[in-house]
């Protein structure tokens, strides 16, 4: 596959993965103006424009991912049988959930690590464009402070991203990828399957092959119906992303004042810890916004918990029945999320990952307690618009949307 077809797809890096990176970026530029011991040194060097190297970066996580490539052969081979997988799904998630996929919407591609990181570092990229703002544009002061900002935090970003992207292409199985980020996408999204990952946990797992791979088929097909069959669905989030984005360039602009600017953010670092303490979702990102900022972003994260916890119910719902292997694979599935190493732990709490694996358990289980409670036909009301989905705090608290949703139709 050339690089032209492995940068085709788009992030689905607007998980909450990616989107706390780029939050965190606002919080490492403001740090580094303070390191004067380095500012001689970083000063002098010569760098690429903007906040991240992104050549360092997409450097730094190829190296993480040297071992496992696929061949063309393989490649085409494999994405033939994981085609047929979707295809299989696809009638299968209709008859369950009553909604019909869109014919475009589900091109499938096998990807290596390598394949995976090429499709998502233009995502990433994206994501970072309101902070390249630091760098460029007129009036923008270049002192040495600004330098220091600027070589330093580079250094740091590119370094930190390419490890994230690197750290992910080791485990990522599967990705449903569609655009964003006010790019009117010309196709439907791609569905990507990281045949070495899933091969390595297969083996670790000692799992059937072919049941582990439609279990995990029946999860991402399910993201496709979620973005294709309920079109508002990627325009509400594209929009909260778009408004996310707006308050980072906002942040941008204060970091270009130089010292005041330092100060209001700082201030809000302070107000934030104050009035925030430990964050509901558990984020510690959440404690350096201010009370508008946190807002928005609690509500992202109750999209993404509904998206990954309905995938999860459908995949486990269908799957029940179809594979005879099922228990087998939830069962070890289970088991290997209660196994994560303290590296790896402490790896996912520092770069967002914990609240992303979150997402699936605290999701899964409100979509379960309204079918339990209601029948399957009462989730349906999660996709009628934006007003139905549910806040966070009904998500730990299924009753609570419950009431609001058949309260209001009772009337």
């Amino acid at each position: 596959m050339d690089n032209a077809k492995r940068r085709s797809g788009s992030s689905n890096g607007q998980s909450a993965a990616t989107t706390k990176v780029a939050a965190g970026a606002v919080v490492g530029a403001a740090a580094a103006m303070w390191a004067g011991k380095r500012i001689r040194d970083f000063s002098r060097q010569e760098r690429p424009a903007g906040m991240v190297d992104w050549n360092r970066a997409l450097e730094i996580a190829l190296r993480m991912n040297k071992e496992s490539a696929l061949t063309a052969t393989e490649r085409a081979e494999l994405s033939t049988y994981y085609s047929r997988l979707v295809e299989a799904c696809v009638p299968l998630i209709t008859e369950y959930t009553g909604r019909e996929l869109p014919a475009g919407a589900r091109e499938t591609f096998a990807f290596d690590r390598v394949d995976w990181i090429h499709a998502n570092l233009a995502g990433f990229q994206r994501m970072f464009e309101p902070l390249e703002e630091l760098d460029a544009g007129p009036g923008v002061k270049r002192g040495m402070a600004s330098r220091l900002a600027g070589s330093v935090n580079q250094t740091v970003l590119s370094a930190e991203i390419g490890m994230l992207l690197g750290y992910m292409a080791k485990r990522v199985l599967g990705q449903y990828d569609l655009a964003l980020l006010g790019r009117e996408p010309v196709t439907s999204g791609k569905l990507y399957y990281v045949e070495p990952n899933i091969r390595g946990i297969e083996r670790k797992l000692n799992l059937p092959k072919d049941d582990f791979r439609m279990w995990l088929a029946l999860h991402e097909t399910t993201h496709a119906f979620e973005f294709e069959a309920y079109p508002w669905v990627r325009d509400h989030f594209n929009g909260l992303l778009e408004h996310y984005m707006g308050f980072m360039r906002e942040d941008a602009e204060y970091l270009k004042q130089g010292l005041d600017g330092l100060k209001v953010m700082a201030r809000r670092v302070r107000e934030g810890r104050a009035t925030n303490g430990e964050a509901e979702s558990g984020s510690w990102i959440e404690s350096f916004m201010n009370a508008e900022q946190r807002d928005l972003f609690v509500r992202m994260q109750a999209l993404m918990c509904v998206i990954e916890g309905y995938s999860n119910h459908v995949m486990n719902a269908v799957g029940r029945d179809l594979l005879p292997n099922y228990d087998l694979i939830s069962k070890r599935f289970e088991e290997r999320q209660k196994q994560r190493s303290t590296g790896e732990q402490l790896f996912a709490r520092l770069t967002g990952l914990n609240v992303k694996m979150e997402q699936y358990r605290q999701g899964e289980a409100f979509v379960n307690a309204i079918v339990d409670t209601h029948g399957r036909e009462a989730i349906d009301r999660l996709w009628t618009s934006p007003d139905t989905m549910p806040t966070m705090q009904e998500i730990r608290d299924p009753s609570m949307w419950s009431d609001r949703l058949f309260a209001t139709a009772a009337r």
